[in-house]
Formats: C-alpha cells, sequence, structure tokens
C-alpha cells in the first residue's frame, strides 16, 4: 500500500500565493531576528565538548547532553511533552568501547603500529578480545553457495583474523541481486568459517570511497561479545597485502572483472586488543517539551519538530564530537523553541520539539516516539526533522515527493527569506522523518549540501561548520513551523 499526501492543484496554488502574500507583509516574522549563528554555536560547542564523550544514546555523555537540553526547555517554560516529564525512556542496545589497539607483524622487524581514529577504528558493535593470529583476505566476505558465490569456499580461516570489503559488491550474481548484509551478519558468516575477528575495508574503487567511520549501526541479530570488528583505511589494508605484491583496489578488480572470489592467505600475522562493554537493554531517553496551541480545535493537532542527540561516542583515548551530525540539527531545534518563546507566538497548532535517542543505531528513538504517540497518528499535521545541517554550501530539504505541500511551502519561504535552497529533492522521508512518513504523516527533512565530508569522523567539529549556512537552515526550519503551526498549512486525508 502506497500513502500520498495531495491538494487539489487549485487550492494548492491559492495556498501557495496567499503564504507568500502573507510572508511579504510581514516581512519581520516576531522572533525571526532571536535566532543567529553565535546561540546556535554556543549549543554546538556544549555538545561536542570531550566531557559529553561522543554522546553516544545511553551514555553518560549523553545524559549530560539531555539534561541540558531539559535545562533549556525549563527555562522557556515549555510543557514537558510526555505528561510531567521532559524525559521519554526506551530501552536500545548499547556497547560502549573502552580501548583498541591494532598490531601487524610482517615479519620480526618490519612490525607496524596502527593509530586508533588515523588508521583503524572499531565498529561500534565489536566483540571483545586479545590475541594474535594469521591474516588472510576474504574479498566481499560473502558465503552464498546457492547463488555460486562463496569467499570463503577455498580458503580456512579457523583462528585468523579476516579482512573483508565493507560493502556489497555493485554487479549482481547470476542476474540477482545480493541480500542486504549488515557488519554484524559479515561478522557471524566469517566467525561461522571459524575466524576470531574481522578488520573491515571500504571498497577502494569506488570514486568517493568511505573513510574510516565511527558506527553504531549493526542491524539485528545476536551479538559476538568475543569477536573484535574493525574498519581499517585502504592503507592499512595495503600494509596488510604487502607480501602479495597486489594492492587492495586490484583484488577488488580482479573480484569485480571475473565476478568470482580471490580470497588468500597473507603470510603475516595481527595482534588486536578491544575492550568493549556490552549491554542487550540500556535505558536512554528523547527528550520533548511542547508548545500548546491556542485555538479550542487545532491545539489538539500537532506539529513535531524533531533532530537527533546522539552521536557514535567514544572509543578508547578518541572520541567523535559529531558537530554537523547533529550537534547542528539539535542546537537549531532548541533555538527555533526560544525563538518562539520570545516572540511571544501564540500558536493555533501546537509543537512539540523532540531531541530524538539513538538515531545512529536504526531510528529507535523516532521509531519509539511514534509508536507510543498517545494520540491517533492523523493528529500530527506534520514533521519537520533536521539533521546534519551545518556543513555545505546550501540547503536541501528531503521528502518532497512525499509531502509535497510541506516542501513547496519550504519552498516558497526561502524564495522569500533565505534564498539558499536546492529544487532537488526525493521521497522516503530520511533519517528521523522515516518512521512518520512510513505511518502516513507529511514530513520534511532539512539538511545542508555536500554534508558528509567529516561524517562520523574525529575530525566532525564545531570549526568546520558554515556558521551562516546553520542560521540560515535554522530560520527556514523556523519560518515552515511558524507557517504550519499559525495553520497556513492543511494536511490532506491519505489517499491509500
Amino acid at each position: 500500500m502506497t500513502l500520498y499526501f495531495r491538494l487539489p492543484l487549485l487550492l494548492l496554488m491559492i495556498f501557495t500565493l496567499n503564504c507568500c502574500d502573507n510572508l511579504r507583509q510581514n516581512s519581520i516574522i516576531p522572533g525571526l531576528e532571536s535566532i543567529n549563528q553565535n546561540d546556535l554555536m554556543k549549543n554546538v560547542d556544549y555538545f561536542t565538548g570531550e566531557e559529553l564523550d561522543g554522546r553516544l544514546s545511553g551514555s553518560s555523555g549523553y545524559y549530560k547532553a539531555a539534561e541540558y537540553a531539559k535545562e533549556k526547555f525549563k527555562s522557556l517554560r515549555l510543557e514537558p511533552a510526555f505528561g510531567d516529564k521532559y524525559f521519554q525512556p526506551l530501552f536500545v542496545e548499547y556497547n560502549e568501547i573502552k580501548s583498541a589497539s591494532l598490531t601487524l607483524f610482517n615479519s620480526k622487524s618490519d612490525i607496524k603500529i596502527f593509530e586508533l581514529g588515523e588508521d583503524f577504528v572499531c565498529r561500534g558493535f565489536s566483540g571483545s578480545g586479545n590475541f594474535t593470529a594469521d591474516a588472510a583476505f576474504c574479498g566481499y566476505g560473502l558465503s552464498e553457495p546457492g547463488l555460486g558465490y562463496d569467499d570463503y569456499k577455498n580458503i580456512d580461516v579457523s583462528g585468523k583474523i579476516v579482512i573483508v570489503f565493507k560493502q556489497n559488491p555493485k554487479w549482481k550474481i547470476n542476474n540477482l541481486n545480493w541480500k542486504q548484509i549488515t557488519p554484524r551478519q559479515k561478522s557471524a558468516i566469517a566467525a561461522e568459517h571459524g575466524a576470531r575477528g574481522i578488520l573491515f575495508v571500504s571498497r577502494p574503487n569506488d570514486k568517493n570511497p568511505q573513510g574510516i567511520i565511527g558506527s553504531v549501526y549493526s542491524g539485528e541479530g545476536e551479538q559476538n561479545v568475543n569477536f573484535p570488528q574493525l574498519h581499517i583505511s585502504k592503507e592499512t589494508a595495503n600494509d596488510f597485502l604487502e607480501k602479495t605484491g597486489a594492492a587492495i583496489s586490484e583484488y577488488q578488480t580482479k573480484i569485480d572483472s571475473l565476478k568470482t572470489p580471490h580470497s588468500i592467505l597473507l603470510n603475516n600475522k595481527a595482534a588486536i586488543k578491544v575492550e568493549a562493554e556490552y549491554n542487550k537493554r540500556k535505558e536512554t531517553v528523547n527528550i520533548a517539551a511542547m508548545l500548546k496551541g491556542s485555538y479550542p480545535v487545532m491545539k489538539n493537532e500537532y506539529v513535531v519538530v524533531g533532530a537527533h542527540l546522539d552521536h557514535v561516542g567514544r572509543q578508547g583515548e578518541i572520541y567523535f564530537p559529531g558537530a554537523n551530525d547533529n550537534a547542528s540539527g539539535s542546537s537549531a531545534l532548541l533555538e527555533i523553541a526560544e525563538a518562539f518563546v520570545v516572540g511571544e507566538i501564540e500558536p493555533k497548532r501546537s509543537i512539540i520539539f523532540v531531541l530524538f535517542a539513538s538515531e545512529e543505531a536504526g531510528l529507535f528513538g523516532s521509531k519509539y516516539f511514534v509508536n507510543t504517540f498517545p494520540q491517533p497518528l492523523n493528529a500530527i499535521t506534520a514533521m519537520l526533522n533536521l539533521d546534519c545541517i551545518g556543513y555545505g554550501d546550501s540547503i536541501q530539504v528531503h521528502n518532497g515527493k512525499g509531502a509535497p505541500e510541506l516542501w513547496n511551502l519550504a519552498k516558497q519561504i526561502d524564495e522569500v527569506y533565505t534564498k539558499s535552497m536546492i529544487s532537488k529533492t526525493w521521497g522516503g522521508g530520511g533519517a528521523d522523518a522515516t518512521p512518520f512518513h512510513e505511518r502516513g504523516i507529511p514530513s520534511i527533512y532539512f539538511v545542508s549540501t555536500n554534508s558528509y565530508d567529516h561524517l562520523h569522523s574525529i575530525s566532525d567539529k564545531p570549526e568546520t561548520l558554515n556558521r551562516e549556512l546553520i542560521e540560515k537552515i535554522t530560520r527556514l526550519a523556523y519560518l515552515t513551523v511558524y507557517e504550519t503551526a499559525i495553520g497556513n498549512y492543511s494536511r490532506e486525508e491519505v489517499n491509500n
């Protein structure tokens, strides 16, 4: 079943003209001028501080960030959104990396000690381990004998460390698409074949190969608490492959061109040491406040403004600041809330400002919020999400094809005020807008263009952000929320 939201063409044209007239006649919207880059960056600076340890959802650092947001809401005298509480508890899978090291022994005299954060990082759901073992390269790390492809068929990896490509092949096998296999599943396949640990490397022949990233996305399945999972750089992989006489890119070319495995023992050893603390059910929280609507009927309709507060945490002596992802969006949400209060806005619809937990692990906070919403979901008029809005050069608004009326509202506002929004968009929700979109709620997702150069990297720091851009996107989002909440946007009935 596909859900569509459509205004009759004439109604949409009238709405657009009225919206633009309203904006031009009221060029100074109450509260708008309170949104400025200095205040936005103060929040970002706090959220990215080392004492918050990268805001891993459920960690003490995350709770410090949550308390900061709660105190901001309280100072604005916004009502708690969860009864008499600002926090909504939920339970998530949790893994904290205490320490990690990786050493390569090509010979007694050729020993390379790799640097955490530069040469390798741990997968967020790495298991623990402390051992030295032989190394092997096993292509894409796939075992699909039914499809006639098995990277483990002609190699014994028992007791070994395997290097595999993190992503699947771009080509099809026997004209069939590959199953979507997560890092946890690839690790399980390696363990089933006797391996003791796994080193992921991004496909080197991609146009823009992914660097090493801190990621707490793992996929479904049981955690193997005794199986280390690391993500190594292309250069580190080449160090491991040195004795074969070929680079990692050449191995990808060989496998891709022939569409057959080319697994090989590497004739060297590596020492892995990872100390991780795993908890299958760890409490974390969404944080939310509400500005109640002023109209008798419309106050029971809701505009949800969302951003995820979590990032990917700390690993030993390094941490991932997450300035763009998503201290930027979290800061914007707090400043939008403040603008409504400073501007003394009395919206017709109620507005819920919510910072989601555990987006990085799989949108768990936003899914939980939607699934436990105490009112019928059609009471939510719109959802506007902010994620990665601080790095880049212009504004994108995703899910325009899923919520064209809402996207058109943002576009018309941009043409009057911010003049930085590109026309490119697509459907499917995106990030924390996805659970809302999938339940039939019109949703859009504000993000900057060219946003991901520092994605999940230790370099995602406040000084990399485009201060002018974060101010523009926050103002655009505020004005879009404003127009939606004061009633200049109508949600059409869902057509099945």
